[in-house]
């Protein structure tokens, strides 16, 4: 799958099914503001679903881990507001397995308000882009049972999904091939 929208100088234009027109790039040092107001704009229930329990706000050391990565072993993409790159619009990473180094964990996380217009399904386009031109051939996730949307975005992103229950969550690994 290839990402919709144009290149633009640092990331992809994309317009979202209501018309709204977002902006993915690379997450950078200089987004830890950026994410902290993306979080504390999220629902409760969108920030459990991502977070797999109640979440309300980050802490510096969660902001530099999630804005201070390398792109090639921790690699994030940020979608901002094309007319105002002020407001983040979600937000997706991948974090390289150690002990396999050809599978990566995956997250990603949409606002309330961009919900259900396609970026999810962008922003997983461009995270396993990617993680196949840095050598990753799988992705797993923990999910909450009840996170249909995410199950929805890894089956775009593989023809090929296992899932499995693990302690209250599901364990889900999607095949990356080309």
């Amino acid at each position: 799958m290839r990402w919709p929208g144009g290149r633009t100088v640092g990331g992809v234009d994309v317009c979202l099914r209501n018309g709204t027109r977002v902006l993915i790039r690379p997450i950078t040092a200089d987004d830890k503001p950026l994410l902290a107001r993306g979080m504390a704009a999220l629902s409760p229930q969108s920030a459990r679903l991502r977070f797999l329990a109640p979440k309300h706000r980050l802490t510096l050391a969660e902001l530099r881990y999630l804005t201070e990565v390398d792109q090639v072993d921790h690699y994030a993409l940020v979608a901002v507001l094309a007319d105002d790159p002020t407001t983040m619009a979600g937000v997706g990473r991948w974090v390289r397995d150690r002990e396999h180094p050809d599978a990566a964990e995956v997250a990603v996380v949409v606002g309330d308000c961009h919900q259900r217009q396609g970026l999810g399904t962008a922003l997983g386009a461009a995270l396993a882009d990617g993680a196949r031109a840095r050598g990753i051939a799988r992705f797993n996730a923990a999910m909450l049972p009840e996170n249909a949307a995410a199950q929805r975005l890894f089956a775009h992103i593989s023809g090929r999904l296992s899932t499995r229950a693990d302690r209250g969550t599901y364990e889900l690994v999607a095949d990356l091939a080309a």
